[in-house]
């Protein structure tokens, strides 16, 4: 046996941060979950369905953008809030979170506005866009994406429309998971101080876009030999009961609240 294998080794490699890896690990989880919730953040608790709920929140949005009146823009915003405490509590959470995110960012964009003398409509602006923002995110919230789909074909939109967002929702998260795998294989592997971080995570942005093109190959080829045309066709049609009912009535007082107020 050579003498170097008998000597006992004290190597011990230098002590790096690994802050760079765990961050980008955080970041794919977060995206992940985000698209992968649990069947029981995604449950219909306002018992309607997505065909109902999109119209009514694109009504309810479109009507608010329009409004010229800061009472109706008030009201609105009550609703919302009524609306936002019967959702469960992750759910709120992830509403709220999003909301002030994009309240913040509001605030700062419109802020220059102020040295023109347009101060007094920062509040309104401020108030719909928070509006239109939670709204969607409740519909995000409370609508399975396959649900979303099918409301989005019943409007008769182009089937490569839908097609495209389908398919890029699935593949985020097939991607998203290749990559985790990835970088915690390098946090694995990953021995002493590494200088060039930046290198490691452009090999994995590499890697990403070539499985990427080999992904989107293979399912081209399936897709022609299974004989897919590019036309979705939807098997199960939505059932109106009370609820859609009772929300369409809804949106009708809301639409003559506005008209109302837009008189004045």
């Amino acid at each position: 046996m050579p003498e170097w294998m008998l000597k006992k080794d004290n190597y011990l490699p230098p002590k790096d941060k690994d802050g760079f890896i765990q961050k980008n690990i955080i970041s794919i989880l977060e995206i992940i979950s985000r698209i992968k919730m649990d069947k029981n953040n995604r449950i219909n608790k306002f018992n309607i369905n997505a065909v109902t709920k999109l119209i009514a929140i694109f009504v309810m949005i479109v009507f608010v953008a329009l409004t010229k009146k800061f009472t109706f823009v008030i009201i609105s915003n009550v609703v919302l809030l009524v609306l936002i405490n019967l959702l469960s509590t992750d759910n709120l959470k992830y509403v709220l979170k999003t909301v002030l995110g994009i309240g913040i960012f509001t605030t700062i964009i419109l802020l220059p506005s102020l040295l023109f003398g347009y101060g007094n409509n920062i509040l309104m602006i401020l108030l719909k866009v928070v509006f239109s923002a939670a709204m969607a995110n409740i519909l995000a919230c409370t609508t399975k994406w396959q649900e979303l789909v099918r409301a989005v074909k019943a409007f008769h939109i182009p089937d490569m429309f839908i097609f495209v967002l389908d398919i890029t929702i699935k593949y985020i998260v097939i991607l998203s998971d290749l990559s985790l795998n990835m970088v915690y294989a390098l946090k694995i592997k990953s021995v002493g101080r590494n200088k060039s971080k930046n290198t490691a995570l452009t090999g994995i942005l590499g890697t990403m876009f070539i499985k990427s093109k080999e992904f989107s190959e293979d399912m081209y080829s399936a897709m022609e030999c299974r004989g897919f045309d590019g036309s979705y066709n939807i098997c199960e049609k939505f059932k109106f009961r009370l609820m859609d009912y009772m929300c369409l009535f809804f949106v009708i007082i809301f639409i003559l609240i506005y008209f109302y107020f837009d008189r004045l």
